[in-house]
């Protein structure tokens, strides 16, 4: 939902929870799905007066809204490795709890229920009637910040929401920056005894200053020294699933890349991991050797002064 809620139930931002209470009746009578069979429009616009009687009948989230702390949909920006959450799915999706959030503030329940009855839909003839018109629950979105490591390796997490119960969250290994995890059953209750919404948990992975992901494989710098870059030699290389032995080739070079199969990311589908592929970057010794500096100025008269010279 991104239209005003006030514009939508037509109150000004001083109404009061009576007035902001009168006018989704008035709305939710004129709209409900029940009351205009086959009109999709109206059932939106229904949709649309319930979400928006959702957040203003809420103190705490009506003045969060009004102090610009959360948008229409329930936006708000999280610290560091907090949860965001915000409206997704369906037209009029909000991350807000409805209810009675002060005196005088009634459920979208309650309301449906004095106009239609207990179930939410139109009265029968003598005003008994059940529900007919069941609405699904809005879908919440959360952010979920995690390290690389844990992206790469997979995990469980425990999430105390701000506005429902703890969630428990799979992290699959393998998961991507921007992945959308679904838990189903975990937003927003439904209208006229309809099904919950979904909790989407939108992952957020945080960079490693050792690794960089591209596509299923991860790229990584190595350091060597001198002495294996000019005779070769086994080396240590850091990965994400613990340090692996590789072997340096005689005369490598600075900007030199090496591959390790199998140890890049996992694979989404087909099972399997990605390669890393390592650059190696020659270090001259510190501090300054002595005996080196004297054999490179032995050694060097008879060499090109600039490396591509000569080829």
């Amino acid at each position: 939902m991104s239209a005003d809620p006030y514009q939508i139930l037509g109150v000004s931002r001083t109404a009061s929870a009576e007035e902001i209470r009168k006018a989704y009746r008035t709305l939710a009578k004129r709209y409900h799905p029940d009351l205009n069979p086959a009109n999709k429009a109206a059932e939106a616009r229904f949709k649309e007066i319930a979400t928006a009687y959702a957040l203003l009948s809420d103190a705490e989230q009506r003045a969060r809204f009004d102090r610009g702390e959360i948008d229409a949909s329930g936006a708000e920006t999280p610290p560091p490795r907090y949860y965001r959450e915000y409206a997704g799915g369906a037209p009029g999706a909000g991350a807000y709890r409805g209810g009675a959030g002060e005196e005088g503030a009634s459920s979208a329940e309650d309301i449906l229920a004095e106009l239609f009855g207990r179930g939410g839909g139109p009265r029968g003839e003598h005003g008994g009637g059940e529900a007919h018109f069941r609405m699904r629950g809005q879908d919440v979105h959360y952010h979920l910040q995690i390290p690389f490591l844990e992206a790469f390796h997979g995990g469980h997490q425990r999430l105390a929401m701000p506005h429902g119960p703890t969630l428990d969250v799979r992290i699959p290994p393998g998961v991507r920056d921007g992945q959308i995890l679904r838990l189903r059953g975990k937003g927003l209750p439904g209208f006229g005894g309809g099904p919950h919404g979904d909790a989407l948990i939108e992952i957020k992975v945080e960079p490693d200053p050792r690794f960089i992901l591209k596509g299923d494989d991860i790229h990584a710098e190595l350091p060597i020294s001198l002495s294996t870059a000019v005779l070769g030699g086994r080396v240590t290389v850091p990965t994400p699933s613990g340090p692996v032995a590789m072997n340096v080739p005689e005369n490598a070079n600075t900007g030199t890349v090496l591959r390790l199969r199998g140890k890049g990311m996992p694979k989404a589908e087909g099972g399997g991991h990605g390669d890393q592929y390592v650059t190696l970057l020659v270090k001259l010794p510190e501090p300054p050797d002595a005996a080196l500096r004297a054999f490179v100025a032995q050694w060097a008269p008879g060499q090109a002064p600039h490396p591509r010279e000569g080829e």
